[in-house]
């Protein structure tokens, strides 16, 4: 019975290893913006504006990738901000801008377990890992009434707006974050994201299905 808990940490992992070969071909063939410096949006909104300084500075800091599972503190517990996966952008941008994901996504899950995805075959929270699942992060947002309908318009997602994708067509998520960054050419703001190689400001907003369009501040 002792050796459980490593067991189902090797199965993780092996889900996390296998998400990421999955995703990597998906930083493909990247859009790029029409012009090398695209023209910078104000914020007046001090959380959006502090939210999107931490994405755009994540561009930076974190150059590579993961899905695996890390042992964390909690609250406020986070992976080295050289790596993360895409869902690490919206945690690391939201904390900056004073919502603690990590926290808020565990308490509303240890309230309303059963109205979250049950994929994973867990029975309980995990703070080391739920806020840093797509579809979690979707469900919170929906039960705290942030979603907005899913438009074919670029200019409805605005700057700190969050968006989440179906990349494949069978379920694999991937999440970002919209920028204050705007391409005149297509008309929307660049997506900060997390695809494979780091964070990265890109246009490619329509690239993929959007299933979800969340503004929270």
């Amino acid at each position: 019975m002792r050796t459980f808990p490593f067991v189902l940490l090797f199965l993780l992992t092996l889900c996390f290893v296998g998400c990421r070969q999955r995703t990597e071909k998906f930083d493909q063939g990247v859009s790029a913006p029409s012009t090398e410096n695209p023209p910078i949006a104000e914020i007046t909104s001090e959380p959006i504006r502090r939210a999107i300084e931490s994405a755009s500075q994540q561009t930076k800091t974190t150059t590579g990738y993961t899905q695996q599972y890390f042992d964390i503190p909690y609250p406020n517990g986070d992976l080295p901000e050289d790596t993360g996966a895409c869902t690490d952008v919206i945690v690391r941008a939201f904390r900056n801008a004073g919502v603690d994901l990590q926290k808020e996504v565990h308490e509303d899950m240890a309230r309303n377990f059963s109205d979250y995805p049950r994929k994973w075959g867990l029975s309980k929270t995990d703070t080391n890992i739920d806020h840093r699942r797509v579809p979690n992060l979707q469900t919170y947002f929906q039960r705290k009434g942030k979603s907005l309908p899913i438009r074919s318009i670029g200019d409805n997602y605005q700057p700190g707006d969050v968006v989440s994708w179906d990349l494949d067509g069978k379920g694999m998520t991937h999440i970002g974050i919209v920028s204050n960054l705007w391409n005149e050419t297509t008309k929307r703001y660049l997506i900060i994201h997390n695809i494979g190689a780091g964070a990265k400001a890109e246009d490619r907003l329509f690239e993929w299905k959007i299933t979800g369009h969340y503004r929270y501040f």
